[in-house]
């Protein structure tokens, strides 16, 4: 079974990916990203402890900002692909 790693490879990333993070969800702070998120999915997220959370709306939460991570990260890499 494989072990999730909640840091990125390259540690120097980080601050990029929170950028990415924010820009993603439309917020000017990264720490603010999920909680915007969870109001348009309309996912009761505060701070604090969320132990009332069920496991399907978390996901729903970490899968839009992680999708919208990785949609963003390639239509950049396909800027970059030279044009032939």
């Amino acid at each position: 079974m494989s072990r999730r790693r909640r840091r990125p490879l390259v540690p120097q990333a980080q601050a990029g990916l929170d950028q990415l993070k924010a820009r993603v969800a439309g917020v000017n702070q990264p720490e603010q990203a999920k909680f915007e998120v969870a109001q348009e999915l309309n996912v009761p997220l505060q701070n604090g402890y969320n132990g009332q959370l069920s496991a399907h709306d978390a996901g729903r939460i970490g899968g839009q900002l992680g999708g919208g991570m990785v949609k963003e990260l390639v239509r950049m890499a396909m800027e970059q692909l030279p044009r032939k």
